[in-house]
């Protein structure tokens, strides 16, 4: 039985050791679509890993966003948002409802498309850990991030992993700004999340985005409060299900109630139109390209 089970261990050693080719590169054709008026990317979370992956091979500077309701309405109120979705180079789909509607509208959304941290932080940290990047993390109140850097680093030593936290002047100018940015700069990073909440992230990554050295740029929220344990994330099948905004407003309806209870029907006249549109799409006849050769008739009888 012992050797049964060492004769398994290593073969699966030996087929984690292989080169993985990666699943796709390159950016599908129907992988960008409007939704509500935006632009979002219809993309798998193990996909943002590939590309995550390439960008960071290449030494480039990108921007990866996420929209979600909230958002979605932010996003037209703030100019420092406006210019971040506008400049991103991939917009993931942060909930379930927004890809429940695109289905509705006809387009090939499918719950898998759902991304956000959440979805894909252990397949990011184990990247991180095979290739030794360097990892910084700026927002969460102080304390809280340097907690979540020493459990994301017991689990993932091989990860270079510098946290600051987001309680600073973030003004343009400001001199505790300008020693923030001075030290991502002096740290090199090869992937930078900025966690500072709606819309202030977006803003402070726009203000500072010339300054930044060339890196892979997420906006991520709460996302290292969850991994200091000061938030809760709900299940995994709460969020498949489209109900993870029940929990979070659950667990702080204070803070969560105006949010989730009335923001959203600011974007109806967005809904009616995206439904409108929809509508129109599928009455409308197909058409026949102008060179066409007519249909065949029924044959005509035999001369006389």
């Amino acid at each position: 039985m012992n050797a049964h089970v060492s004769d398994f261990q290593a073969v699966q050693d030996d087929r984690r050791a292989r080169p993985r080719k990666p699943h796709r590169l390159r950016r599908r054709a129907l992988e960008r679509v409007r939704l509500l008026g935006e632009a979002v990317d219809l993309i798998r979370p193990e996909e943002v890993m590939h590309h995550v992956q390439a960008w960071v091979a290449e030494g480039r500077k990108a921007l990866v966003a996420n929209h979600n309701l909230n958002s979605m309405k932010l996003v037209r109120e703030n100019d420092g948002m406006r210019r971040f979705y506008d400049q991103a180079d991939m917009i993931e789909v942060d909930s379930t409802p927004l890809i429940w509607f695109a289905r509705l509208i006809g387009l090939h959304s499918r719950p898998l498309h759902r991304c956000t941290y959440l979805d894909w932080r252990e397949h990011f940290w184990s990247v991180a850990n095979r290739s030794g990047w360097k990892v910084l993390y700026l927002g969460g109140a102080p304390g809280v991030a340097e907690a979540a850097v020493a459990n994301v680093a017991a689990r993932y030593p091989g990860a270079r992993i510098l946290a600051r936290h987001g309680y600073f002047d973030a003004a343009p100018g400001s001199a505790e700004n300008a020693s923030v940015v001075a030290q991502i700069e002096a740290f090199q990073p090869d992937v930078l999340f900025v966690g500072m909440g709606m819309p202030r992230q977006e803003a402070w990554i726009m203000s500072n985005l010339d300054a930044l050295p060339d890196c892979v740029i997420f906006s991520v929220g709460a996302a290292f409060d969850y991994e200091a344990g000061v938030q809760k994330s709900a299940p995994r099948w709460m969020g498949q299900a489209g109900l993870e905004w029940l929990y979070r407003l659950l667990c702080d309806p204070k803070r969560l109630a105006r949010r989730y209870l009335y923001e959203p029907w600011a974007l109806t006249p967005r809904i009616l139109s995206d439904v409108t549109q929809a509508a129109r799409r599928r009455l409308k006849p197909a058409r026949t390209p102008r060179n066409a050769p007519a249909p065949a008739g029924p044959p005509k009888p035999a001369g006389r």
